[in-house]
């Protein structure tokens, strides 16, 4: 069984700065991606910012230059930094991962979602 763990998150003025942490846990064979999504009330899921196993990252344009996305593969673990936040990043937040447990067998996993407010 995999476990996604998220951290941080939590109330901010509009031009502040927020980090946000996720860990995998569990039977891992080997992490492909990590990645963070959100969800706005009334509005579908989004993917925010990405990291493959390559190193590659993607992120929602209207995130770039303002969120960053990194990784500990050593500690199975993704952050996600945020800065310069506006009112319209306010949202659920939620870690991804396609993570194979055996050498065969992958899924895709989601945390529980910490929330984000950014107040104007």
């Amino acid at each position: 069984q995999v476990q996604l763990v998220e951290s941080g998150g939590g109330l901010v003025q509009a031009g502040g700065s927020l980090a946000l942490a996720c860990q995998a846990s569990g039977s891992i064979f080997r992490i492909v991606a990590m990645g963070w999504y959100r969800q706005a009330p009334g509005k579908e899921r989004e993917m925010v910012a990405q990291s493959n196993s390559g190193g590659g990252t993607n992120y929602l344009d209207s995130v770039k230059g303002r969120f960053t996305i990194s990784r500990d593969n050593a500690k199975n673990m993704v952050y996600l930094q945020m800065s310069s936040l506006k009112p319209e990043d306010t949202a659920v937040y939620y870690c991804n991962a396609y993570i194979y447990a055996t050498p065969s067998s992958w899924d895709n996993y989601w945390g529980q979602g910490t929330q984000v407010t950014v107040s104007s």
